[in-house]
């Protein structure tokens, strides 16, 4: 048994371009952050990986994961369709690797996978002499299947006509799907994930979600901020401010008095704050809002920002504002609140949702504030990018 670590360990990303159930699935964002960046990042962050590559035949996909850090291996046509195996994916990767001891499998759909996961199926193979592993969740429930042969159910992990305690039945457990390791050389001469020895990795069930539906999608991204360890902006990684107006430099709510004119409350703490980055840096600044209320071009006009407001597609107006600023979209933070900015969350390398801001939104963010709208969140996220001198109490 190899008693030391393996010099190469290989980790392998499968990343198709082509996707039935969620359309451009492995370019989806949850918590801000598309899943084949999140699948490279655990790669990167693992202690044992010593190369990542993701294995894709779209070109989109190739770009945000060079830009992530990983390498790309091109994927040809006759391993790319519906029908391809990831085992066929990994073994084409594995040729650009010579020398590779152990090879590693890691799904894109497991958007939660740490890693510390990657590094428990690696040290399965790579220290525990094991030819094998994969990722498990502990599991105690009762499995039934339907008989094909009748309308019985059965039971599958254990007898129906008697219900154990769970402290007196064997510990059963599920495939998570997200991470395989195999020894490189075994997984040659099988061709397949599962051969010789195999090693089980507990992970903790809570991070155990495989995306293959909108639904699952959706479920990602509400759990995202309950289980992402957040990181902030700073200056350095952005280059211009987009902000929604309703729900964000507003508390969402909206007076009307007896002839019909409506009125919003705004933050003195907020003006502050983007007084400050429009005083003390060069970064563009622009209020982006579907709103026609003439109270936004006003607000607008007292913080001397410039404002683009009744209109329908922000995303498309954003892009076009990029584009007139030579601003790359993934160094643009943009704030929203609610689900009309999606789009725009989509197409920034910054999406920022306030605290109040609808759950979606908070699952599809890069860094949601503590701050509600409309009570300071745009001073603090000004803070976030001038630092602590920016004091994010009110005014």
């Amino acid at each position: 048994m190899p008693t030391t670590v393996p010099t190469k360990i290989l980790a392998v990303i499968p990343a198709r371009g082509g996707s039935k159930g969620v359309p451009a699935k492995n370019l989806a964002a949850v918590g801000g952050v598309p899943l084949v960046v999140r699948a490279v990042r655990a790669c990167l962050g693992a202690r044992l990986v010593t190369d990542v590559a993701v294995s894709t035949d779209d070109e989109r996909i190739a770009a945000a994961a060079r830009e992530a850090g990983a390498d790309v291996v091109l994927r040809p046509a006759e391993i790319a369709g519906d029908t391809a195996s990831s085992e066929a994916a990994v073994l084409h990767a594995l040729d650009g690797y010579p020398g590779t001891d152990v090879v590693l499998l890691v799904q894109c759909t497991s958007p939660f996978i740490t890693g510390e996961d990657i590094d428990g199926v690696a040290a399965a193979v790579a220290e525990g002499g094991a030819d094998t592993a994969h990722t498990v969740a502990t599991t105690h429930g009762f499995l039934w299947r339907e008989s094909p042969a009748s309308a019985e159910a059965i039971g599958v992990n254990h007898d129906k006509a008697s219900r154990p305690r769970r402290q007196d039945r064997p510990q059963d457990y599920l495939e998570t799907g997200a991470a395989y390791a195999m020894n490189a050389a075994g997984f040659r001469a099988t061709r397949h994930r599962f051969f010789g020895e195999t090693a089980l990795v507990r992970t903790d069930p809570a991070r155990v979600l495989e995306i293959d539906d909108p639904h699952d999608l959706a479920r990602a991204r509400a759990l995202a901020p309950l289980l992402d360890t957040r990181t902030l902006p700073s200056r350095e990684d952005i280059d211009a401010v987009v902000l929604d107006f309703d729900g964000t430099q507003t508390d969402d709510r909206v007076l009307i008095d007896a002839e019909g004119h409506e009125f919003v409350a705004v933050h003195r703490g907020d003006g502050l704050g983007i007084a400050a980055l429009r005083d003390t840096t060069d970064l563009r600044l622009l209020i982006l809002s579907t709103e026609q209320n003439p109270v936004v071009a006003a607000r607008a006009r007292k913080l001397r920002v410039p404002v683009l407001h009744g209109i329908d597609r922000k995303d498309l107006a954003l892009k076009q504002w990029c584009e007139e600023q030579g601003v790359a979209p993934e160094r643009v933070l943009y704030v929203g609140n609610d689900v009309n900015d999606l789009p725009c969350f989509g197409l920034v390398g910054w999406p920022v949702a306030v605290a109040q801001a609808h759950h979606v939104v908070r699952g599809a963010a890069r860094a949601v504030t503590t701050t509600p709208g409309g009570e300071g969140a745009i001073r603090e996220i000004a803070a976030w990018l001038l630092g602590p001198t920016l004091n994010t109490s009110h005014s």
